[in-house]
């Protein structure tokens, strides 16, 4: 069967929680490359790419943008190392019914699944196996480090998910899902179904200000999410995820 739905997760808030770890390996990166956490500590990274954490934090120094994109290989460098060192000491964990509704979409020969992170790509693998992901169940992404506005990114996904199944994915058939309105919104760049769950900073009433295709407090009613994934919200096989719907 030829791939013909494309799902786009995002990680923080929406596959799982990091406990922290993100911030703390950030924390230390920053020392290690540029010298500074800048306005780390008041700024909130919910919707925002690593690049461009990386711009609101020092550019306030007086750290250009420039130089900031020049050192961006030493700093993934060294976030990925810190996180290596500390993850296990912080609560990671799968928000719920991520880890059953991964799992069904990789059983299913219709469907590609990706990333849409705001994480640098040496951090993915770390947090995806804290919280229990395979993380060569996602076969395709787009990451942090690529862009420092995350509108930047779903384009980047759909071409590597275009060369990987050698198909092309309209955009009612693909789906970004995520937890702010930053991952709503990014989805408009390749005309994308949107996917909001409220286990992040933003609840139910917040995301669907910014409308969404979808709402849903957790995945954890893996049927309903897998159908509106699957079938645009109509009734369906659900863990199958029936192409023909």
């Amino acid at each position: 069967m030829q791939p013909k739905w494309l799902v786009l997760f995002d990680i923080d808030g929406t596959l799982l929680k990091s406990g922290g770890c993100g911030r703390a390996a950030t924390r230390l990166a920053m020392q290690d490359v540029f010298g500074t956490i800048g306005a780390l500590d008041t700024l909130s990274f919910a919707g925002k790419t690593d690049w461009q954490i990386l711009r609101e934090t020092l550019e306030p120094t007086g750290i250009s943008a420039e130089h900031i994109h020049a050192n961006l290989v030493d700093y993934e460098a060294a976030v990925g190392h810190h996180l290596t060192a500390i993850v296990d000491q912080f609560p990671v964990q799968a928000c719920p019914g991520t880890l059953e509704v991964v799992a069904a979409l990789r059983a299913n020969p219709s469907a590609v699944v990706g990333l849409v992170t705001g994480n640098v790509a040496a951090l993915v693998p770390i947090k995806l196996r804290a919280a229990g992901f395979d993380p060569a169940d996602f076969e395709v992404g787009a990451f942090g480090s690529e862009g420092w506005d995350r509108a930047m990114l779903p384009p980047l996904a759909l071409q590597r998910a275009r060369e990987h199944s050698g198909m092309d994915f309209p955009g009612e058939h693909i789906v970004v899902i995520g937890d702010t309105p930053g991952d709503i919104q990014c989805a408009a760049s390749i005309q994308a179904r949107t996917l909001a769950v409220a286990t992040g900073p933003f609840n139910m009433a917040q995301l669907r200000a910014h409308q969404p295709t979808y709402t849903f407090e957790t995945m954890q009613d893996h049927h309903a999410v897998l159908n509106a994934i699957l079938c645009d919200g109509r009734d369906g096989p659900g863990n199958l995820g029936d192409p023909g719907c």
